[in-house]
């Protein structure tokens, strides 16, 4: 594994002239070079652009022009963020190439360009961030570096994927329904669904219009704290952006929850009977740290839990619908299988079925805005079991893609949350829980999940 693995690492050497951009780059490269076959991670790669990159930022640093934190950073970006370095597919063969050529960067990739950070590629995911992976396509098929027969989580695959064996330092995904939380879980590293409306979507490819959410993958919270620093903030170029004041996110992480109330909720009849021997263990011992670190931890319920679950797949159907009639009407073969079937079940739902499902979200909402008076954090599992078998995601996505996955509710809700690795399976595969809170709390949740991550060292962890 290289030298550095976090940011934050990454960060103090090149202060400390320990270390290069350039070698930064050279090295994330150079694990791109023998990994990407094998692991599926690159849709498109930004070697020589990288590069050049670095070693301006390398000039920049010496003449004591210091951008931030991410200054010479490489970063790897999910392929449904537009930049201008080359084509967005969202891996498919239907989104039709000046998309990307006539939006250019991304908000958020002028404002990553903007802090010094480096952009060394696209990352695979799944289409258009829904269908799962199909082989009959001319796509790399995202792998789990900890176990290369199963799948890597999605739909920001490769970012996981890429950050867990070095390829990056850190990276961007999307969120509608676990797509940050799901890769970051099976991949074993940590990954932030911000407040819905807190980073500017503008010049991400939609894919559930009230549900999407751009954030950070990384290694740490920490790292988190400092990419989601440079994203967040309004924008007017999206209209669903909240103009909302950025909180100094890294200076809230003191490592001490003193005075904090988490409460907990297993999520043990939701996870249906798919729950790895290994997984309560893991989890008790997780919410021991928090104790540990002063934080005071109580049992409680989540509100409508099965019904906001099915709000966020209804929603997120319907809407995608609503984007791809057209071109599924046109294109249906070039369209992935499972992509197919996972919009076309949205036929089987009406316009009233989708008003309603929107006014249950907001029912849910609120239940959730009173629960969290009496407590300031809420934790669950991401998922209670491991990655599952990519060939158990074939020919569309199956029971196993889901089963024992804990996401969509937090996407429904819009609340932040992150997802934190806890642990391994019996197989040796990553586990991890979720730590959820107010919207507009980023900075409590990463203070959080930053303490837990000064006690123990499973997001340092590395497949071999």
């Amino acid at each position: 594994m290289p030298a550095y693995r976090t940011v934050t690492d990454a960060t103090a050497a090149l202060h400390a002239g320990e270390v290069t951009a350039v070698q930064l780059v050279d090295g994330a490269l150079a694990r791109a070079d023998a990994l990407d076959d094998e692991l599926g991670v690159f849709l498109d790669r930004y070697s020589d652009a990288a590069r050049v990159a670095a070693a301006a930022a390398d000039a920049d640093l010496a003449a004591g022009r210091d951008l931030g934190p991410l200054h010479g950073i490489p970063l790897g970006i999910k392929d449904i963020i537009s930049t201008a370095d080359g084509p967005t597919t969202a891996q498919s063969l239907v989104l039709d190439p000046q998309w990307g050529e006539q939006t250019g960067d991304a908000v958020v990739i002028s404002r990553l360009r903007d802090a010094g950070a480096i952009l060394v590629g696209k990352t695979t995911t799944m289409e258009y961030a829904l269908g799962p992976p199909d082989p009959d396509k001319p796509f790399p098929i995202p792998r789990n570096p900890w176990d290369r027969k199963a799948w890597a989580g999605g739909s920001s695959s490769g970012t996981g994927s890429g950050v867990a064996t070095g390829m990056f330092l850190a990276g961007l995904g999307t969120d509608t329904g676990g797509s940050i939380r799901i890769p970051s879980a099976y991949c074993g590293i940590t990954g932030l669904k911000p407040t819905f409306g807190r980073v500017p979507k503008s010049g991400c490819f939609p894919l559930g219009f009230t549900l999407d959410h751009i954030g950070p993958m990384a290694r740490s919270a920490r790292d988190c704290a400092v990419l989601l620093g440079v994203i967040a903030g309004y924008d007017a170029s999206d209209p669903y952006a909240a103009d909302q004041p950025v909180d100094d996110y890294v200076g809230a992480l003191t490592g001490e929850l003193s005075g904090l109330r988490i409460g907990v909720d297993r999520l043990t009849k939701a996870s249906a009977g798919a729950i790895d021997p290994a997984q309560p263990d893991r989890f008790e011992a997780a919410l021991a740290v928090l104790a540990d670190a002063g934080a005071r931890v109580v049992d409680v319920k989540l509100p409508y839990y099965a019904e906001m679950c099915t709000v966020d797949m209804l929603a997120m159907v319907t809407e995608a619908m609503a984007i791809h009639r057209s071109d599924l009407r046109a294109r249906w073969s070039d369209y992935g299988a499972g992509t197919r079937y996972l919009i076309g079940t949205s036929v089987f739902y009406t316009a009233a079925d989708y008003v309603q499902a929107q006014r249950v979200r907001r029912v849910g909402q609120l239940a959730l805005a009173d629960l969290f008076t009496s407590v300031d954090l809420v934790v669950t599992p991401t998922s209670t079991q491991g990655a599952p078998s990519l060939e158990s995601l074939y020919p569309v996505w199956g029971r196993a893609g889901y089963a024992g996955l804990h996401t969509t509710y937090w996407s429904a809700s819009g609340s932040p949350t992150a997802s934190v690795p806890i642990g391994f399976t019996e197989a040796g595969l990553p586990l991890a829980m979720q730590i959820s809170g107010r919207p507009w709390a980023e900075g409590t949740v990463l203070a959080a999940a930053d303490a837990f991550q000064q006690r123990t060292d499973f997001h340092l962890r590395s497949p071999s």
